[in-house]
């Protein structure tokens, strides 16, 4: 034992000391170390959760959601509705037997009565305000019908906090939290806003009870967390659900626990109503136990209750939430279980932990105290067995301990809704592995440098890159995938290759080919091959590239710009201008490692990799410098082309469409729009084998664009298909025979 520590000396002492530098974050004051640790956790959080969503059907206490949804909008009209409509809303609860209505909605403004809108416009035309119209104005207050109602039944407003510098509107209502005397509220951990914003007074005096409504998202958004009081001006107030809570088990009053945790500070332990207390964490907060995704609870649509189409029967003794999950409401929120929750089921889902406190995850006073040993554990463990295994043991051993801890933490979760931390459990077995993990693999890279340096200059450095980084990534067997090829050839290279000397002709083809394979590079493609003056490229192997139809069409248009800006060059210096055609498709090919135990290639293979050799072939025909099929010209959006023609190539039997890629002179022509529409017109013709049009429009174009071979093409094509008789359904698909 001594013998291996004194042998792994350095790598047990780099162990210890990344252990005890996550269990310094653990426990650092740091803000935003906290808040960056908080912030990961939520996502092994939000993990856990959704993994353990088990459906929950607890009948003793039915809780039910009348939705202001997309459907009462469309019937009802759009929101704020009348407080009449509200009224009967509640009426009808009422009568269904329900045991407390609980509005998550702020009813902060007056509804506008009729009446003074009627006496607005009498004194706007100067007219008399008949005296029937201040009674007509109480019977036609909606604020004052829907108050009344509100008496029917037990009823719990929503109250809206504010931390923003605001004027706090309306009225709070008396607190129904006993909160300990003397106590000093700048050493009280707590939910605390300086304003607010309340209902209407008619509503507000009226109401059994009132909530707030605010939710307490955590740092990411999310919200896990609710709080159950808040706190304005020294006095504590329920949120919706507790207050709700309160009214159904009919309390009078909510006892708030504080606990002393030193220096004077205090912290908020509980709730407690009756018997039963709620604990809380520092701040009065606990954690939502979700129910699962959206619609968990019971939906009724409002305007189904308004217009009695559904039975309220079973309502009877239940408490209903009010609100809404319309999308245009604004009232949907970011919760670990869906990202578009609707913010009156978090209320549900609040009541109903707090209904059945044995459902509500929480963190243990203990918490920090358990995390503390697990860490130590785990560094002992991992930092005397690491350094003695090898990587790929190492490895295995890692994932191994990652997978028990975050089991055995999940474990406590499922089985006694215990929230512990774990992200700094797994952050240290993962720092301490990986250090040994580069410690071993530090001379196996120094070996595999020096191999990429002698095999960089003959196999693609991003293949290379893959064969080391993931060596079983690479195989004989290859993957099909869709790719793009280009086909590069130097037209009448056998006259310029007799014309010149042996080093004249190496010189000519290294200043050729130095360019062309630099710009290939830049665009991220792959050289598979150079055959004598052709080149062979590939884009989206061994890497993936989502986009290399665009990248190699960017490299083709570029290697064009090179050949012009070299043909300039080679003629000043004596030697032959070089034309190129460059052929481009883009569809499914196989690549990989091919050939035999003596030579291998990376490299593709396909029909889609013969149409590219073929398209390049077709270029000298058609006198262009570039063809693409179709299929690359539907991933070039960005990119104009010219319509070439409908061919089938030799070795293929479907028909394929070939373009010509424009590029920016070409597009800047006075011309261009109209020569584009007039060869429309004219291959339209060709199509419906009106060939005296067809003829006359081409010889048009031939004349007016000397330069284009492809108007002699059809005009030569024609003078043959005058003679053939009318044929049906014809494609002007036109055949090569040769390559």
């Amino acid at each position: 034992m001594f013998n291996y520590i004194k042998n792994k000396k350095n790598a047990i002492l780099a162990g210890l000391f990344i252990s005890a530098f996550v269990i310094f974050l653990q426990f650092t004051t740091q803000p935003d170390v906290k808040q960056l640790l908080a912030r990961f956790d939520g996502i092994f959080y939000d993990l856990r959760l959704r993994s353990t969503l088990e459906d929950r059907n607890l009948t003793d206490q039915a809780i039910f959601i009348i939705d202001i949804d997309e459907k009462s909008l469309a019937a009802e009209g759009r929101w704020p509705w009348s407080r009449r409509k509200l009224a009967n809303l509640v009426n009808q609860l009422a009568e269904a037997g329900v045991a407390v209505v609980a509005f998550d909605v702020l009813f902060s403004e007056p509804e506008r009565n009729p009446a003074d809108t009627i006496a607005d416009h009498l004194r706007s035309e100067n007219k008399a305000i008949p005296p029937y119209l201040n009674d007509a104005k109480i019977a036609l207050d909606a604020d004052t019908l829907f108050s009344e109602s509100l008496s029917i039944t037990d009823t719990v407003l929503g109250l809206l906090f504010q931390d923003q510098d605001k004027i706090s509107k309306g009225i709070l209502p008396e607190s129904v939290i006993n909160t300990p005397t003397n106590i000093d509220l700048m050493k009280l951990i707590r939910v605390s806003f300086p304003n607010y914003e309340s209902n209407i007074d008619i509503l507000q005096t009226q109401t059994y009870g009132s909530g707030f409504i605010n939710s307490t998202p955590d740092d990411d958004g999310f919200i896990r967390r609710a709080a159950l009081v808040a706190e304005h001006n020294g006095e504590f107030y329920p949120s919706l659900a507790l207050e709700a809570a309160r009214l159904l088990t009919f309390t009078d009053k909510i006892d708030l626990e504080i606990v002393d945790i030193g220096n004077g500070v205090k912290q908020i332990a509980g709730v407690k109503w009756g018997n039963d207390i709620i604990p809380t964490d520092a701040a009065g907060r606990v954690l939502i136990p979700f129910r699962g995704k959206r619609k968990s609870f019971p939906y009724i649509s409002a305007t189904d209750v308004l217009s009695g189409k559904v039975s309220l029967s079973k309502l009877e003794g239940s408490v209903v939430f009010v609100g809404t999950s319309a999308v245009g409401l604004s009232d949907l929120r970011a919760t670990p279980v869906e990202l578009a929750y609707p913010g009156v089921e978090v209320h549900a889902n609040v009541l109903e932990g707090l209904l059945h406190p044995e459902i509500l995850p929480h963190q243990p006073d203990w918490w920090e105290a358990a995390v503390a040993i697990i860490l130590c554990i785990l560094a002992i463990f991992c930092v005397f067995l690491f350094p003695a295994i090898g990587p790929l043991p190492l490895m295995f051993t890692g994932s191994l301990v990652m997978i028990v801890t975050t089991y055995g933490n999940f474990w406590l979760w499922q089985q006694h809704h215990i929230s512990l931390m774990l992200t700094t459990s797994l952050m240290l077995i993962f720092l301490v592995g990986l250090y040994n993990l580069a410690l071993g693999f530090f001379k196996e890279n120094s070996q595999k440098k020096v191999i990429k340096s002698i095999f960089d200059q003959y196999v693609p450095p991003a293949h290379i890159d893959k064969m080391l980084a993931d060596p079983s990534s690479v195989n004989l067997d290859g993957e099909r995938k869709e790719m793009t090829v280009l086909f590069s050839d130097i037209r009448s290279f056998t006259s310029i290759s007799e014309s010149l000397s042996a080093s004249d002709l190496k010189n000519l083809l290294n200043k050729y080919f130095n360019p062309i394979t630099k710009s290939i590079f830049d665009h991220k493609g792959t050289i598979d091959k150079y055959v004598g003056d052709m080149v062979m490229a590939f884009w989206g192997a061994p890497l993936n590239d989502p986009e290399h139809a665009q990248n190699a069409l960017k490299a083709a248009l570029d290697m064009l710009e090179i050949t012009t800006r070299l043909r300039a060059e080679f003629k000043q210096a004596g030697l032959p201008e070089i034309y190129v055609g460059i052929g481009l498709n883009t569809g499914d090919m196989s690549v990989g490692d091919m050939g035999s135990e003596y030579r291998r290639a990376y490299t593709v293979l396909g029909d889609a990799v013969n149409l590219g050799a073929r398209l390049e072939s077709l270029t000298k025909y058609y006198g262009v410098e570039c063809l693409v099929s179709e299929n690359t010209k539907a991933q070039c959006p960005a990119y104009s082309f010219r319509f070439m023609d409908c061919v089938k190539v030799k070795g293929k039997s479907e028909p394929v469409t070939i373009y010509e890629p424009l590029n920016e002179a070409q597009l800047a022509e006075l011309t261009f729009d109209e020569e584009i529409a007039a060869y429309e017109q004219a291959y339209q013709y060709y199509l419906t084998q009106d060939w005296a049009l067809a003829k006359q429009a081409f010889i048009e174009l031939s004349s007016t664009y000397t330069d284009r071979k492809i108007y002699q093409i059809y005009i030569d094509r024609i003078s043959t298909l005058v003679d053939l008789p009318f044929i049906e359904d014809w494609d002007g698909v036109f055949t090569h025979t040769d390559k």
